[in-house]
């Protein structure tokens, strides 16, 4: 299964299990608020039981629904929509949402009520009362203000990319640490002849277009967008680089990506971007930094060798370069071919890296 499958997925379990947490926990508050002096206290046909049944069957179902909703359908059609404006359409859809809640809970808690089927007169009749008491609409307020909440906090992971948000939060980087990391530094051809011909403002949303349009080829491919440097983007990996030859896969299907929608950007921008790209893999030190603006950075040799690898392209007149450090590690099998381009004094470098570039076998 695809990493940004799996991602999605796991990322809707964890809201259907937060949404079942706020069930109850809200059946919780009400309780204490029926037993509370500002109340006359909880009517005959009360249960806490049904209650919280209720609560936490509606979180179950809004979270299958809702979850669905807004991991799957809107935050990949609005993705380059301001956030506030996929926490107002996620807010919206969630109405409808309740309504159906409602209508589904109604069904069936009613028939267990009046020991009738649903479609039986009485049945109607109480059905009728249940979806006009105000404890849906109270309902509606609640779940809307947590669908509210729920979708800015994956808008706010989304912007520090996949995980990175829980690790600031839990303070997992707070002391910095040693890792081993792949980076690749992906860089556009011929940037600056493209932005005079088209100006700055068609440049950047060339730009804005192209990082869109990678972005799901290197979630495939288990990588995360560490940072965009001007046209330069750096995607990192963990121990998942070298398995399924995902750091080298993930430049061809970046390349399947644009060449799919050459005929889009010939027309919107009258250029089919071409890019470069270094990958390089080493023991990195991550750690948080900044109080305004906290971020978690690498930092080491490594960054600044991927920099130089990725610049050695144009000498060799190549799209893709790997160092030996990554060559080693990598299962060829018959899709790839490794051709050494030999030991290269890097700029700034006092040894010399054995290089390679990759090719697909035609």
């Amino acid at each position: 299964m695809k990493s940004d499958l799996q991602f999605k997925l796991r990322q809707v379990l964890v809201i259907i299990g937060l949404w079942i947490f706020f069930g109850f926990v809200l059946t919780v508050y009400d309780h204490l608020v029926l037993l509370s002096y500002i109340s006359n206290g909880p009517s005959a046909e009360y249960s806490f039981w049904v209650a919280a049944m209720r609560n936490m069957g509606g979180g179950l179902i809004g979270g299958v629904l809702g979850g669905s909703l807004m991991t799957f359908y809107i935050n990949v059609k609005y993705q380059d929509k301001p956030y506030g404006y996929t926490i107002v359409a996620v807010s919206v859809s969630f109405v409808l949402i309740i309504a159906l809640v409602t209508v589904v809970m109604g069904m069936t808690i009613v028939p267990m009520r009046t020991g009738r089927p649903w479609y039986d007169a009485a049945s109607r009749r109480a059905l009728l009362e249940f979806i006009q008491d105000p404890a849906p609409v109270k309902a509606l307020l609640v779940w809307s203000f947590i669908v509210a909440v729920t979708q800015m906090l994956v808008q706010v992971s989304q912007k520090f990319g996949r995980g990175a948000f829980w690790n600031l939060v839990s303070g997992k980087y707070q002391i910095p640490r040693e890792e081993t990391r792949t980076f690749m530094f992906l860089d556009l051809n011929a940037s600056t002849a493209m932005a005079e011909k088209m100006g700055d403002k068609q440049y950047h949303l060339l730009l804005r277009e192209f990082f869109a349009d990678i972005t799901q080829p290197i979630l495939h491919n288990n990588g995360s967008i560490y940072q965009y440097v001007g046209d330069e983007v750096v995607i990192a990996w963990g121990h998942q680089a070298a398995a399924y030859n995902n750091c080298v896969q993930c430049f061809f299907d970046i390349r399947q990506a644009i060449a799919d929608k050459r005929e889009h950007y010939q027309a919107r921008f009258g250029v089919v971007p071409s890019f470069k790209a270094g990958i390089h893999c080493g023991n990195v030190v991550a750690g948080e930094v900044g109080i305004i603006k906290r971020d978690i950075t690498y930092s080491g040799d490594v960054l600044n060798t991927t920099s130089r690898i990725q610049g050695m392209c144009k000498e060799f007149n190549t799209d893709l370069i790997v160092s030996h450090d990554v060559a080693r590690n990598l299962d060829l099998f018959d899709k790839f071919v490794l051709k050494p381009l030999g030991h290269i004094k890097l700029r700034g470098k006092e040894n010399e890296l054995l290089l390679n570039t990759v090719m697909l076998v035609v």
